[in-house]
């Protein structure tokens, strides 16, 4: 999933008073409300991109397993139970007996089965399809090589039924069913693309969709859902807001209960409800390949050693500087990647790719979106390079257009937050092959490409050591120029709200989400105010 913005790099507070000064002045718990930046949110699965549709279609949507609220490890959903085969690829999963949409239609295998293969269609376009490629089949029909949709291997053996075989045993499988591109689709949503104009959007979830517009949504909790005797808030509001004065100041008045992504720390009162933790993200550019002599990796590693990368990813500005496009996972092997300016071998291969000392090599056009970090970071890159005599043109767009923006082309290079589906180096690595849906660079390398696919069939520190030499081709050619790994900023009393836990995800599944009584802090004594 993505995140348009460059995660604060530098985190600089006031002093806040230490806690809340009282649990009385709180208004009643009618219902919950989280609070975003606007963005162009889609409730359509198939089209989806963004982090903030993935928090938000866990209360609208779910899949045959979930994420848990706490470790983020898959737990039973719609489906109760699975049975996997002996030579592991073999999946057979068990589908409740209640499952039901919000308008109390049953839900079936059949559903799973016809969702899925709608997601995987060609004419769909659907952006995550290519996590499918695990499934046996699953490729060849979304590339158009195999039209043949009884080729894939998804069956539904009976209503409560659903079996899936893979391409090879893959132990990271049941994490890819978290992410909401395997979604069952109510059938009568099936034909529609633009589900932001429909007047009423079925889904499955623990809660129901009620109203929305720009500025907010309503949520109801779904009577049909089969655990609703366990969802504990009975209505949700998300609201979107432009002024992020106004949304610190709704959130010190308890009209806010969770800033998701705080816009700003400034005017937080009650520093116990900042809550900042490490994310499994990285921001980085990375370089368009749709024509030379960007295509070249001897053209985009000369750049890279260029950069004076000890500015690009101070600690004065990133939170966590980086030069990897994986976060650090134990037992995962160190890529080789560029982490300092080395002047003689750039003008070596930009000489050996017939650009000598770069004259000749056309301007470059950076795009970015509209936010402080991203500028500063594209302005000390063009810097490096018009010293070297190459020119460059910076662009900046509203996050809100961003994403689209990426995908109509037209620039040489492009900064982006990453934010992982899954907890696995594959979630990084896999859009960079050259039939994935997201690979905006069109970034093709058949050698890439193998060692993704070889990745496939192994597991444990095999697995990680080849996906590391993947990582590596990216980095030291330069396709991906990372310089830093962000964390997950939010705003939320915990101790007025239970079931929701810190995650390198930053995923919060609603239906786990309740109201608690007071709490007070360890060695923490809170005072009312006087009268």
């Amino acid at each position: 999933m993505k995140r348009i913005v460059f995660a604060l790099g530098l985190f600089v507070c006031a002093v806040f008073p230490a806690v809340r000064a009282s649990a009385q002045d709180r208004p009643p718990n009618t219902e919950f409300v989280v609070a975003y930046s606007p963005t162009g949110l889609v409730f359509n699965p198939l089209k989806s991109y963004a982090s903030t549709e993935a928090q938000i279609f866990t209360a609208m949507y779910e899949g045959l397993v979930a994420y848990s609220p706490s470790s983020l490890d898959p737990v039973p959903a719609v489906a109760r139970s699975w049975d996997v085969s002996a030579d592991g690829k073999t999946y057979t999963f068990r589908l409740r007996e209640d499952a039901r949409y919000t308008n109390g239609d049953t839900l079936s295998a059949e559903d799973f089965r016809a969702s899925w293969l709608k997601f995987l269609d060609p004419q769909s376009e659907a952006e995550y399809s290519f996590l499918y490629d695990i499934i046996r089949g699953a490729r060849g029909y979304r590339t158009g090589a195999n039209p043949d949709p009884e080729s894939v291997g998804i069956k539904a053996l009976s209503p409560s039924l659903l079996q899936v075989v893979l391409e090879e045993p893959a132990t990271h499988f049941l994490k890819i069913l978290c992410h909401h591109s395997f979604l069952p689709v109510h059938p009568s949503m099936l034909a529609h693309e633009d589900w932001n104009s429909l007047p009423e959007i079925i889904g499955n979830g623990a809660y129901r969709l009620v109203r929305h517009d720009a500025q907010h949504i309503l949520f109801e909790k779904n009577p049909y859902y089969w655990d609703a005797a366990n969802v504990k808030i009975p209505t949700l509001r998300i609201v979107f807001v432009e002024d992020a004065d106004e949304t610190i100041r709704r959130f010190n008045d308890y009209d806010i209960h969770w800033v998701a992504g705080a816009p700003t720390l400034d005017g937080i009162l009650y520093r116990d409800t900042i809550i900042i933790n490490p994310l499994f993200a990285t921001s980085y550019f990375y370089f368009a390949n749709f024509a030379p002599p960007w295509n070249d990796e001897k053209i985009r590693r000369a750049l890279a050693l260029l950069v004076p990368w000890d500015k690009v990813r101070s600690k004065s500005f990133q939170f966590l500087p980086a030069d990897t496009l994986v976060p650090s996972i134990p037992r995962y092997p160190a890529p080789e990647t560029i982490t300092e300016t080395k002047r003689e071998e750039a003008l070596a291969l930009l000489l050996d790719g017939g650009f000598p000392e770069g004259r000749g090599l056309p301007p470059l056009l950076i795009k970015i979106p509209e936010d402080a970090e991203s500028r500063r970071l594209a302005s000390a890159m063009a810097e490096a390079w018009k010293e070297q005599g190459i020119e460059s043109k910076i662009k900046a767009y509203p996050f809100s257009q961003y994403f689209e923006v990426l995908k109509d082309g037209g620039f040489t290079l492009a900064a982006m937050t990453w934010i992982a589906d899954f907890a696995d180096p594959l979630a990084f690595l896999q859009m960079w092959t050259s039939s994935n849906n997201l690979n905006s660079g069109k970034y093709t390398d058949p050698a890439y490409d193998e060692l993704i696919r070889k990745s496939m069939g192994q597991s444990g520190e095999e697995r990680y050591k080849t996906l590391s030499l993947a990582e590596s081709v990216l980095l030291k050619t330069g396709q991906v120029l990372p310089v830093g790994h962000n964390p997950a900023l939010n705003l939320i009393d915990l101790q007025f709200i239970d079931g929701w836990y810190q995650n390198p995800l930053d995923i919060h599944p609603f239906k786990h989400l309740g109201f608690a009584p007071y709490k007070p802090l360890k060695g923490v004594v809170r005072f009312s105010p006087a009268p």
